[in-house]
């Protein structure tokens, strides 16, 4: 993997706006941004959760490791520390040790014994209205102040893009 400093954002970010314009899936619109998201930080685990706030509902778009997380089914929002900060501060949720992944995530020993024990999941919104989350995994401390930047200068409106695309090819 790239340190993210070394990367050539340009050519990645071109890369992904081809593979987006060729997409014609949902699946295919966010591997697009799977693979920009790893040549510019590489994580061991992505997943995209769409969000249906009216309902309560969040759906796995997308995963990188379907043997552990498929994609297939809902789960209920719960209004804990990660609502807050997801929804209701409009931030991204970081947690960079598996302790405190543990306090809002269920999973949390699957996702231990994956070799990831750090999380950020950022918000995807339009119009001011929650549409998903990218859900980025590694190993413990992964996401520093430096690389949280990172992502949400160049993931921010990539990771927006491909959820629009998703929605228009049917997810």
């Amino acid at each position: 993997m790239q340190d993210p400093t070394m990367s050539d954002n340009a050519e990645a970010h071109e890369d992904f706006f081809r593979a987006l314009e060729s997409a014609r899936t949902a699946e295919a619109a966010y591997a697009a941004l799977h693979r920009l998201t790893q040549s510019l930080i590489g994580v061991r685990l992505f997943t995209v959760m769409t969000v249906d706030m009216e309902a309560g509902l969040a759906s796995r778009a997308f995963t990188s490791d379907p043997a552990s997380y498929p994609n297939s089914g809902t789960k209920p929002i719960e209004p804990n520390r990660w609502f807050e900060t997801v929804q209701g501060r409009g931030e991204s949720f970081i947690a960079n040790t598996i302790e405190q992944i543990a306090e809002v995530f269920p999973d949390h020993a699957l996702i231990a014994s994956l070799g990831c024990e750090s999380v950020m999941n950022l918000p995807v919104f339009d119009a001011g209205n929650l549409l998903a989350t990218v859900n980025l995994l590694d190993r413990a401390g992964y996401f520093t102040p430096d690389r949280v930047r990172l992502i949400h200068s160049e993931l921010t409106e990539p990771s927006l893009l491909s959820v629009r695309r998703a929605r228009d090819l049917g997810h």
